[in-house]
């Protein structure tokens, strides 16, 4: 957040969007705009974890939604430390000790959610960690209408070398994002056009 907070340091009352935001305090990305009077979109598809948030994040729009690049059910895994909760089977099988039960959700995509609540507001960051469905989050997104920023996404273990063969990487300089910036673990991208406008003296096209 001190990365986003430097980058975006000129917005006062900005917006974000937080797929897998887990916890309204701990270790998130958007907890300390709450702070500063910010407001956004929180999402995560664990039943039940929206009630802390809506006690305590009552300025934001708080939903318990699985977010996909298509509409489906799938198998969610609960584990006893819900940092771990997944719809990867994989994780499911690494952390077996853990796991304390399943529930079949149905995914919705990110451009219908922006369709239904963003009520064109602009999105100064997304960040996006839900534990092995990262790339499908991204991809569920109407890049034409609603465009972020900034997009922080984790980055499951992959050092820097890795970042500009990885899948989301080339998606997103598709859609008209750079890398901007790693740290222990996330992916910063930028938009093109706000990096010009933020970083006119370091821009390379």
């Amino acid at each position: 957040d001190m990365i986003l907070n430097a980058i975006l340091s000129g917005v006062e009352l900005g917006f974000y969007v937080d797929v897998g935001a887990n916890n309204p305090t701990e270790l998130s990305n958007t907890h300390f705009f709450y702070k500063k009077g910010w407001n956004g979109i929180n999402i995560d598809a664990l039943p039940g974890s929206m009630k802390k948030f809506n006690r305590l994040r009552r300025r934001d729009i708080n939903l318990e939604i699985p977010i996909s690049d298509r509409q489906e059910i799938l198998k969610y895994y609960m584990f006893s430390c819900s940092f771990y909760n997944s719809f990867s089977e994989e994780t499911a099988i690494k952390q077996k000790d853990r796991l304390i039960g399943t529930k079949e959700l149905r995914t919705e995509k990110l451009s219908v959610i922006f369709d239904k609540y963003l009520k064109n507001r602009e999105i100064d960051f997304l960040t996006v960690d839900v534990e092995g469905l990262d790339f499908q989050v991204i991809k569920s997104n109407d890049w034409t209408k609603y465009r972020p920023k900034l997009i922080i996404v984790e980055l499951n273990g992959h050092g820097i070398e890795s970042v500009s063969e990885n899948e989301i990487s080339k998606f997103l300089a598709e859609k008209g994002y750079s890398f901007y910036s790693f740290s222990i673990n996330n992916i910063f991208y930028i938009e093109n056009e706000f990096y010009k406008i933020r970083y006119p003296n370091k821009y390379k096209n």
